[in-house]
């Protein structure tokens, strides 16, 4: 037996786009950042911390090991806490043209804080929850910290 389309079957005015139930718009300026442009900036951010600890080590990247894996993963936590806690992106967003903003403020620009931005490093370098995320594009890590990424 066919279903026929009827009148109001269509998604409730709470799920039309990602972010509508948090007061963004659907595209442009201010709307929840889709997921090229926030791989792209996590791999930018990698690459940098990667060199950086290239430098702290004194390995070139393609060597590897303990102690540069270590170096790299704990120059990422940094980078990202105070970044995206402080600055309100990564370099990584920043190039990407991305922002991260606190939810409760919404688009009025406040910062996260330095504690949200560490709950979200945190949970970023667990990497499982930044894989599960919701209808809003917000991963674990931004729905702990209460942020979401944005288009600049």
């Amino acid at each position: 037996m066919a279903s026929s389309a009827q009148p109001g079957t269509g998604p409730s005015d709470e799920f039309r786009f990602p972010g509508n139930r948090l007061g963004l718009p659907a595209d442009g300026p201010g709307s929840a950042a889709g997921w090229g442009r926030r791989i792209l900036a996590l791999l930018l951010d990698w690459f940098i911390a990667g060199l950086i600890a290239s430098a702290v080590t004194g390995k070139p990247i393609w060597a590897g090991g303990n102690d540069f894996g270590t170096a790299q993963l704990v120059t990422f936590f940094g980078m990202t806490a105070i970044l995206a806690g402080l600055a309100g992106g990564t370099i990584g967003h920043r190039v990407c043209g991305l922002r991260v903003l606190n939810v409760k403020a919404g688009q009025n620009g406040a910062q996260v804080g330095l504690l949200g931005g560490v709950i979200r490093a945190v949970l970023l370098c667990l990497v499982l929850p930044a894989v599960i995320y919701d209808r809003d594009r917000r991963g674990l890590h931004d729905r702990a910290a209460n942020t979401i990424v944005v288009r600049r």
